[in-house]
């Protein structure tokens, strides 16, 4: 199983780019774990809200296959538990497909990339800045793989 992550935005504060390699670098070699960004559309006064959203799922669609597993990280998506998430993962890895995360644009992803997605995640109810939801993502990740690897990074 491959694991990716993809996100509207691609520039970063350097703080965020350094804290997320810090956790993906733990990642287990087996996932090939990447990260693919999509420039965030430009948005104009004179153009809707929408347009803008919908080339960024357009986009976002286009790099997904019928075949994977697509969890959309999402403010309006289920809350759960580090324990929760890290049964959730060790179900996807015995699904065998591929396993691609989904960040959307600043007004959130395109009602054809929720229509995709087979679940959708919310990290928390405060609204996050991108580059934190990237960071929080990658940790909450690596405490899944810990906690299903009986590793001493989560402790109880």
């Amino acid at each position: 199983m491959h694991i990716r992550l993809l996100a509207v935005g691609d520039r970063q504060p350097e703080w965020v780019d350094r804290a997320f390699q810090s956790y993906i670098e733990r990642f287990p070699r087996e996932w090939r774990f990447r990260l693919e960004t999509i420039a965030t559309a430009k948005r104009t006064k004179n153009a809707p809200r929408t347009h803008a959203l919908e080339i960024e799922g357009q986009q976002l669609l286009a790099r997904i296959s019928a075949d994977e597993h697509v969890v959309l990280l999402d403010e309006r998506g289920k809350q759960v538990t580090s324990q929760e998430l890290a049964t959730k993962l060790s179900s996807w890895q015995s699904d065998g497909r591929n396993l691609s995360f989904v960040i959307g644009g600043p007004d959130g992803a395109a009602d054809d990339c929720h229509k995709r997605a087979n679940s959708t995640w919310s990290l928390s109810n405060l609204t996050l800045p991108h580059g934190l939801a990237r960071v929080l993502f990658a940790e909450q990740l690596y405490r899944a793989w810990s906690l299903l690897a009986g590793h001493p990074y989560h402790r109880n």
